[in-house]
């Protein structure tokens, strides 16, 4: 059975940095398709980030440039490490997990099977 768990949330101040961090654990999830998504309140959940076959990275225009994807199949970690943070990006912040290796098209929720329960980042102005 495949478990995410986030970590790494906290409140910054605009031009800060965080690092969110997620452990991973099951067979085989390290050739899974690894994302990080996003809801703000009333919002509908996002993609930011994902990483397919370990390597290839895809974002979301209001972060590239300011987040980094990554991931460590020794340590089982998928990181996100976010700079020049802003306002606009406070928002619960979810690891997914989709067995697919590859995004259909753009990030998608529906390509992604497995959830963690979501680490809240809050940006002050």
């Amino acid at each position: 059975q495949v478990q995410l768990v986030e970590s790494g949330g906290g409140s910054v101040q605009a031009g800060g940095s965080l690092r969110l961090s997620c452990a991973y654990s099951g067979d085989t999830i390290s050739s899974y398709l690894m994302g990080w998504f996003r809801q703000a309140p009333g919002e509908e959940r996002e993609g930011v980030a994902a990483i397919e076959e370990e390597s290839h990275t895809t974002y979301a225009d209001s972060v590239k440039g300011r987040f980094t994807i990554s991931q460590d199949n020794a340590k089982n970690t998928l990181y996100l490490q976010m700079d020049s943070l802003e306002p606009e990006d406070t928002a619960m912040y979810y690891c997914a997990a989709g067995p697919d290796p590859r995004l259909r098209a753009g990030i998608q929720v529906s390509d992604f099977t497995y959830w963690g329960h979501g680490t809240q980042v809050t940006v002050s102005s």
